[in-house]
């Protein structure tokens, strides 16, 4: 039985790559849903798929991590994991895609949910812009601000993996991209540019077709205008995102007991305990073991209580 992949917005649901990509589960809003609705969707997705997987866009509005958590916590269900993300719209829906991907696969939930933060360190997610002025979630100079109010500057940004910020036709450089094959998925706002597909393509030497998709409703509002272009280039290929999961070594998260890659739990979002070193004998005939260090230096440990 697949695990079950839901998101926040419909602006995270790409169309399938092909017929065996599972769909995802939209949770609606809370202003449109009440409290026990959502209680009863989420009831439906534990029964007939034993554990949700849930990304919800750290862009998204308080009022909907709240409901997640609520819906989390009055279900007592430790099969209901929330998978935070600081990828852009268009960014956040390629790696739900490559979830839904993933999730058809023999993964367990624990390193589905787990690889979500594996995944987006391989998806290059940017823009466009023709102003930075409100840009704020991608570090932007005072220079840059500056120049983002002169008329006509276009900017192109990534905000991830790595954020990067140059000036169309200033002579700043260029954006730095994947060292991997790729392919970019595009989604046009109100800025009218071909540079995507007439210069980041060949310079990012992204084979193929250039898909193109709506622009997300929600984009405007986090690169801080609507004249923009968004692009994320992405690995395609299924069978390379398996591997990719697969090669990490897997683990056991010592609080929920599920599966996990990396240094976090996807479920319970508890750390992955490393098992510390063997005390050294030599150090506590010293006396400089923990217990003369908790003590503090040149503190004295109290002396035992005669019999």
């Amino acid at each position: 039985m697949p695990t079950a992949i839901a998101v926040t917005s419909t602006d995270l649901v790409l169309p399938p790559t092909d017929p065996g990509t599972p769909q995802a589960a939209v949770l609606p809003p809370p202003e449109t849903r009440s409290l026990d609705a959502s209680l009863a969707d989420m009831q439906q997705l534990l029964a007939r798929y034993g554990h949700v997987v849930v990304v919800c866009p750290t862009a998204a509005p308080a009022a909907v991590e709240h409901r997640l958590h609520a819906v989390r916590a009055l279900l007592e269900s430790d099969r209901i994991a929330l998978v935070r993300t600081d990828l852009p719209p268009l960014g956040a829906a390629v790696l739900v895609r490559q979830l839904r991907q993933l999730a058809g696969c023999d993964f367990s939930p624990g390193v589905l949910a787990s690889a979500a933060r594996l995944l987006a360190h391989y998806i290059y997610a940017g823009a466009v812009l023709g102003s930075v002025s409100r840009l704020d979630r991608v570090p932007v100079s005072l220079g840059s601000h500056l120049k983002g109010w002169l008329p006509g500057a276009h900017f192109a940004v990534l905000a991830g993996p790595t954020p990067q910020i140059v000036r169309l036709g200033g002579g700043e450089g260029h954006l730095s991209g994947p060292e991997f094959a790729t392919e970019l998925l595009l989604a046009r706002g109100q800025l009218q540019t071909d540079w995507p597909t007439t210069t980041l393509v060949p310079r990012w030497r992204i084979p193929g077709p250039v898909h193109e998709v709506p622009l997300p409703a929600s984009s405007p509002g986090w690169w801080g205008t609507g004249k923009l272009v968004e692009f994320a280039a992405y690995l395609p290929d299924p069978s390379v995102l398996y591997q990719l999961v697969a090669s990490v070594r897997r683990e056991t998260c010592h609080w929920c007991g599920m599966e996990l890659i990396g240094d976090r739990c996807g479920f319970c979002s508890a750390p992955l305990t490393v098992p510390a070193p063997p005390p050294d004998p030599g150090a506590r005939a010293l006396g400089t073991g923990p217990r003369a260090h908790a003590l503090g230096p040149g503190a004295r440990a109290a002396r035992p209580a005669l019999p």
